[in-house]
Parts: structure tokens; C-alpha cells; sequence
């Protein structure tokens, strides 16, 4: 479960620290919302590679979004990062984005937290567990939630009756898209 673990970028003048309040798991060749559902290409390599490497990808011709690559090799599996919660380096946030956004929307949605992080094309298939590439996933101790907020997924017009979407209940960093209707 990524629920609550710190999503961590180091940086030559301070770490960013984000704590992950919400995600989404897109499933390989079973899933038609995957980018890995078609099988592996050029864009989707890393996705099919050994689980704990950042799949990063660029949409509408302007956003970058990342993945926690999270199956065995060869399944395409990954777990889309869409919220952090923002914890330490908020500074080097704010520079990254637009100028007066609130601390809770720094990072409030896929493209945002890629934006704040300085997380780009350079770190696709950074390795989540080592820190290669610069990014990495730690325990801090903190749980999961107990009870997750569930729904169908966001921003895909394929499989949103897939309650693969979980969130950290309450916590104001989480994003405001849609849900399309829970499984």
C-alpha cells in the first residue's frame, strides 16, 4: 500500500518530501485504461520492467505524470501517483509552480505534484527503493488508513467503473477529479 508513504526528490538545496494521500493502479493487458494494455512499446518500456521504477509520461502535450511500476516483470502493472501531500521542501514546491498557489495544491493531482517535484521525462525509470535517478519511496512509519476513500477512476474514458482509486479521507492535499462510479 503507497497510502501515507513519502514520496522523496533530492535536491542539491533541501529534499522535497510529499506524503502519497492518493493514487490510482492500472493493470497491464487485463486493464484497457493501462497504457500497458496493448502490450510493451517504447513509451511503456519501464511499466513491463522490475517492480520499484518510476514510469514517467507526458499527456496533453503538456503535463508529465508518474507511475510506481508495482508487477513482476513483464506485467505492465503500475500505480499512478495523483496526490501528495506536501511535508518538507515546500519552498523548492512553490518556486516549481504557479506563483500564490496554496500549500495544498501544490501537489494536488498528477501533472501538479510531477511539476512540483521536478519530476520530468530524465526520471523515467528512476528506481524508487535504491534513490537512483534521484526519487524515492520511504516508510516513515506512518499507516495506511484504515479505511481508504475508494472510487471508479479519474480522467479515462476506459474501465472508470474500476474502483481502483484510493485516497487518505479528509486530507485537504487530495485532487478534486471526478470519479467515474465505483466497481
Amino acid at each position: 500500500m503507497l497510502l501515507n508513504k513519502l514520496l522523496v526528490r533530492r535536491d542539491e538545496g533541501g529534499d522535497r518530501v510529499g506524503r502519497i494521500v492518493e493514487v490510482e493502479a492500472y493493470r497491464g493487458d487485463e486493464d484497457p485504461a493501462s497504457h500497458a494494455f496493448s502490450g510493451p512499446t517504447n513509451r511503456n518500456a519501464v511499466m513491463f520492467g522490475p517492480p520499484g521504477r518510476l514510469y514517467v509520461y507526458f499527456t496533453y502535450g503538456m503535463h508529465f505524470c508518474a507511475n510506481a511500476v508495482c508487477g513482476p516483470p513483464g506485467t505492465g502493472h503500475a500505480v499512478l501517483l495523483r496526490a501528495l501531500a506536501p511535508v518538507s521542501g515546500i519552498e523548492s514546491m512553490r518556486s516549481a509552480r504557479p506563483p500564490g498557489t496554496k500549500d495544498p495544491q501544490l501537489t494536488n493531482g498528477p501533472a501538479k505534484l510531477c511539476q512540483a517535484f521536478g519530476i520530468a521525462a530524465e526520471e523515467n525509470g528512476a528506481d524508487l527503493v535504491t534513490g537512483k535517478g534521484g526519487l524515492t519511496i520511504r516508510d516513515d512509519g506512518v499507516p495506511p488508513p484504515a479505511r481508504p476513500g475508494v472510487s471508479g477512476r479519474v480522467g479515462i474514458r476506459r474501465a472508470v467503473e474500476f474502483p481502483w482509486r484510493w485516497w487518505v479521507p479528509g486530507d485537504p492535499s487530495v485532487s478534486r477529479g471526478r470519479p467515474g462510479p465505483p466497481g
